[in-house]
């Protein structure tokens, strides 16, 4: 939870690109981050996989008019509306990337390669028809910044009555990746374009995404019995859905005020 989603980056940068606030340049720098690089497969009208800046040109004279996430889990589709092989993929991989105005979908495919120190990581978005329906289980950015701020307040007093450590060299880590995160500026990740309230949904996520990261790696804490565990468990679990279906809020933020101008 704590780490941007390729879908993220690829849908706020898209749709930046879209309404023209970003180069395709800059838009494809942002979206590749620290990967090598990145190329789309099953686009239509191409035999093979095509690089990010012609794929982005391409959707777009194919009727595409702005990009939303999906971060589906086991049991929770969030963000997707079909068909199945599409849901699947996308359920597989944690995460999509679904088009408006034209029904297709990507889901990103990881793949790394070189020797321990100096991988280097390529990410294959594969280009699928998708279903043109409403996303499923995604907040508003006001349902979803109430819901934030209710679940950040209940899971720290639940963690604390089960004595969750907090500590260690796992917990520092993740406390420095927040911190470095944070200094870059939500606003950054979300780019251009997007209403101010987006980045504050998704910074709150993120610090949310934080504490669940340290409760899950940070050993098991005070919570030694199975029943603690079990307690522990329960209490993170509708934190992490929360925290996930207001990332998608924040994302999807663009194409929302869009559809409602």
């Amino acid at each position: 939870m704590l780490s941007e989603p390729r879908s993220g980056r690829l849908a706020a940068w898209g749709n930046a690109l879209l309404a023209g606030l970003v180069s395709p340049d800059d838009a494809v720098h942002a979206i590749v981050g620290d990967d090598a690089v990145h190329r789309v497969e099953g686009l239509p009208g191409e035999t093979g996989p095509v690089g990010l800046t012609l794929a982005l040109g391409r959707l777009r004279t194919l009727g595409v008019t702005g990009y939303r996430v999906a971060l589906p889990a086991p049991g929770h589709p969030l963000g997707l509306s079909g068909p199945p092989e599409f849901n699947a993929r996308a359920l597989e991989a944690a995460e999509a990337v679904v088009a408006t105005g034209a029904a297709y979908g990507l889901v990103p495919e990881i793949r790394e390669a070189g020797p321990s120190g100096d991988v280097h990581v390529e990410v294959v978005w594969h280009c699928l028809p998708v279903r043109p329906a409403p996303p499923a289980d995604v907040p508003s950015l006001s349902e979803a910044e109430r819901e934030l701020a209710e679940a950040l307040r209940d899971a720290t007093d639940a963690l604390t009555r089960l004595d969750v450590a907090a500590s260690g060299p796992v917990a520092e880590a993740a406390v420095d990746a927040y911190r470095a995160r944070a200094e870059r500026g939500a606003s950054q990740t979300l780019a251009p374009g997007y209403p101010s309230r987006a980045a504050r949904v998704l910074e709150l996520a993120q610090r949310i995404g934080l504490l669940i990261s340290v409760a899950y790696e940070n050993g098991h804490g005070g919570a030694v019995s199975a029943s603690e565990m079990a307690a522990r468990g329960e209490t993170l679990r509708p934190v992490e859905r929360v925290a996930r279906r207001a990332q998608v809020a924040a994302y999807n933020a663009y194409v929302e005020e869009r559809e409602r101008e």
